[in-house]
């Protein structure tokens, strides 16, 4: 349930409405605008309160059902679409935002030489995995501590906010002193322990697709990070795993106006794991823009036939540099900048 407050409501009507809350046993989470407060009940079951209960107390203008099993991530909590600001970074607003960077952070000249070429193409955010979970145990497992602290260098030396994967709730303690933005990867979108902590958390969380996730799953993992207090979740559409064998993964374009329409969280599309192809990328990241999506995410690296993992699906640094030119034609068509 949604308890909508009249316009301006004092603050001694809010704490009253907040305390009835709490008196019957459910959790409180409460959305301040600039004229109006919205406070969501949050519970197993909600559904057991009677509206007239809230109706009736001062300073409430309407209570409102949520239908969907996700409450905090629905449209119906938040009509307007989040903004989440990063050091600056607009993620969710009129202008798309383009993060980039290699799969994995191999040295620091590497990343710092990807990390220059990012911001002088028009990038906003610079990613590289420092902790990567691989499919094999014999593949490479990342640099660890020293990826990141090459990203952090990366970061003063641009102004870039980085993302990295976090893989376990025992991990965001050392990640969480690198990254601006804690990344979830497909492989830990139904990690519940790692959901619930980072919901503790007051950074942002980029949470993708499960491999073989539906919508609604992505959007109910979502609600595990929101339902702890953290409201700065975006959500990524990054391919699925279905019969076709042509590419990777098969991008789910549907996925992002529906999410757009379900759900206020910023959408972002990652072409490279969508496709697996860098041939590819160019065309579906122009589609993703097309359909909505607040934001992408690419893999870039200096030498893609010699990077460590996923050399197949990045972009060479010249390539990139064009792609930016070609995706701010698509997003001036649709009304947008990037």
């Amino acid at each position: 349930m949604i308890v909508v407050m009249k316009n301006h409501a004092e603050p001694a009507q809010i704490e009253a409405v907040v305390q009835r809350v709490e008196e019957l046993g459910y959790k409180v989470h409460l959305s301040r605008g600039e004229a109006r407060t919205i406070i969501g009940v949050i519970g197993a079951d909600e559904h057991l309160i009677q509206n007239s209960s809230f109706e009736v107390m001062d300073g409430v203008e309407r209570t409102m059902r949520v239908m969907q099993p996700y409450k905090l991530a629905s449209r119906d909590f938040s009509a307007a679409s989040t903004v989440i600001d990063v050091n600056g970074v607009q993620i969710g607003g009129p202008k798309i935002v383009m993060m980039a960077g290699p799969c994995s952070v191999e040295s620091r000249s590497m990343i710092l030489e990807v990390a220059h070429a990012v911001k002088e193409a028009g990038g906003s955010v610079l990613r590289g995995g420092a902790f990567k979970p691989r499919s094999s145990p014999y593949s490479f497992q990342g640099l660890g501590e020293e990826g990141l602290k090459h990203l952090a260098e990366a970061r003063e030396q641009t102004g870039l906010p980085i993302i990295t994967e976090v893989m376990g709730s025992e991990d965001i303690g050392l990640v969480g002193e690198y990254t601006d933005i804690f990344q979830v990867g497909a492989r830990n979108t139904q990690n519940y322990s790692l959901l619930k902590a980072l919901g503790k958390q007051s950074k942002p969380v980029f949470l993708k697709r499960g491999i073989s996730g539906t919508v609604q799953e992505l959007l109910m993992s979502a609600e595990y990070i929101l339902s702890g207090g953290n409201m700065k979740v975006m959500v990524c559409e990054r391919g699925i795993r279905t019969y076709e064998t042509a590419t990777r993964n098969t991008f789910d374009i549907n996925a992002i106006p529906v999410l757009k329409e379900q759900s206020h969280l910023p959408v972002i599309g990652d072409p490279a794991h969508g496709t697996g192809m860098w041939q590819l990328v160019g065309a579906v990241a122009k589609a993703a823009v097309a359909a909505g999506a607040d934001g992408l995410m690419v893999e870039v690296h200096p030498d893609p036939a010699r990077a460590w993992s996923d050399g197949a699906q990045s972009l060479t640094l010249e390539r990139f540099s064009r792609l930016m030119q070609e995706l701010r034609q698509v997003a001036q068509a649709v009304g947008r900048d990037l």
